[in-house]
């Protein structure tokens, strides 16, 4: 076996921050990490080598002016797939053959899934909120579902029906009644049983042959056969996140999200064992990034051996292990408020609290796509079955965005109603705004209604 090693970052070192921020800043949007046969894709199909954000440029552009001929041109060039306006919809037939020949152990454990999820997400739904004052005025907040949203289900290294549940489950939950699915035309995709037997046992019927920027696009322009949607959430490659922040405007997106990622804090209490499997975990999507950050320096090397051993008897342990040892690091922080102080800075899509006071350090993370708390709280069971999306902020973005939920998929209108007492007693407030923002007419649509008692 050819020896492991990782990145290592002491505190000591006086470029320690800015090592971890370069480390992060490689698997970040800007960063274009395409695969070598995407590169290879580009230049076969545009005669150039073109990047990211040209490619989907060019693909959203066609996709808008020319309709569904655009879609199945790239769905070919892309995918190697020769799809027919007839034969871009999955249809009925197809949904039920995958739904009989899926495993009744596999149709429970999505069954199993769905209820959690629509038992959290159920709980994250607005009620509509009334402020009334006697004879004045009454004020309110109303939440009504989207009508129609796109949902994007990555289709290329693996088949993934958790994506399914964790993109329709907060949908359905929020009262959504269309739901279009796109999938690449793949035998991890569209093509894949599995996906399809989900559909059905969620009682999603609307699904698209089609994947990458092409299908993005199709979705917020609309194109024969499928009508436009008013949001797109849902993973995906570069091609697709870039396609999403494209069309952005146009329809709403759930949030640009790109490989995943995760931080553990650990103390002297962490398995070894177990921080490796956590940081194996993410790094077997490949790209993504596995950060370890201790003030225990014994944990960094057991954690390291424990990568080593544990690797070597994974399908996609080779995968994992060259991952890691690109994209992950093992790092020394000065004490446990410097590990908060960096993993806030780096505010990562996961974050693992494997400490004896995990339950306290909570307080104390102020960025994180999700945090899972304790020895026992692995990353896997948020990805597949608690109930929360998997959907969650990357590369930063933690900062500013936040997880999928039901709440994304309502719209908020406020409601105002007013008596003429109520309209009086506001009338100087507007008169003098309105006067300061030289907008008179509106002071007088005010007063005309006062005048007139």
């Amino acid at each position: 076996m050819t020896l492991f090693k990782m990145q290592r970052i002491a505190y000591t070192a006086p470029d320690a921050v800015a090592r971890l921020h370069a480390l992060c800043k490689q698997l970040s949007l800007q960063a274009d990490v395409v695969s070598p046969r995407g590169r290879v894709l580009t230049e076969q199909v545009f005669g150039q080598a073109l990047t990211p954000a040209q490619v989907v440029d060019r693909i959203c552009t066609e996709v808008r002016t020319k309709g569904l001929a655009a879609v199945l041109h790239y769905t070919e060039q892309f995918d190697k797939t020769k799809l027919a306006p007839e034969t871009i919809r999955v249809d009925a037939t197809e949904f039920d053959a995958a739904h009989k020949a899926a495993s009744p152990g596999f149709l429970a454990t999505i069954r199993r899934v769905r209820d959690n999820i629509l038992s959290f997400q159920s709980k994250l739904v607005h009620a509509d909120v009334n402020l009334t004052k006697p004879d004045h005025h009454e004020l309110g907040l109303r939440y009504r579902p989207l009508r129609r949203i796109g949902v994007c289900i990555p289709g290329g290294a693996a088949a993934y029906p958790s994506t399914i549940l964790m993109t329709t489950g907060p949908a359905q939950a929020a009262g959504v009644k269309e739901i279009a699915l796109v999938m690449p035309p793949t035998k991890t995709g569209a093509g894949n049983p599995d996906l399809l037997a989900t559909c059905k046992e969620l009682g999603i019927t609307e699904v698209y042959r089609i994947g990458g920027a092409q299908a993005v696009a199709a979705l917020a322009y609309g194109v024969e056969g499928l009508p436009k949607v008013d949001m797109i959430v849902g993973p995906g490659n570069i091609f697709v996140t870039l396609a999403k922040k494209y069309v952005f405007g146009d329809v709403a997106i759930d949030c640009l999200a790109g490989p995943s990622e995760v931080v553990v804090i650990a103390d002297e209490t962490a398995s070894p064992e177990y921080i490796a499997a956590d940081l194996i975990a993410q790094a077997e999507h490949d790209p993504a990034s596995s950060i370890l950050i201790t003030w225990h320096e014994p944990l960094l090397a057991k954690v390291e051996d424990a990568i080593a051993r544990q690797c070597a008897k994974l399908p996609r342990g080779d995968l994992a292990r060259a991952c890691l040892e690109r994209f992950g690091a093992l790092v020394l922080a000065k004490d446990e408020a410097q590990a908060i102080e960096w993993s806030n800075q780096i505010a990562p899509e996961h974050l693992h609290l494997a400490t004896k006071n995990a339950s306290e350090l909570v307080d104390k993370m102020e960025y994180a796509g999700a945090i899972f708390v304790g020895h026992y709280a692995p990353v896997a069971l948020g990805d597949y079955a608690a109930g929360p999306s998997h959907v969650l902020p990357t590369g930063g973005t933690a900062r500013f965005t936040s997880g999928l939920s039901a709440s994304d998929f309502l719209r908020r209108s406020s409601v105002l109603s007013f008596t003429q007492k109520g309209l009086a007693a506001l009338a100087p407030d507007v008169r003098v705004l309105a006067e300061k923002e030289g907008l008179t007419a509106h002071s007088a649509s005010v007063d005309v209604r006062l005048n007139d008692r």
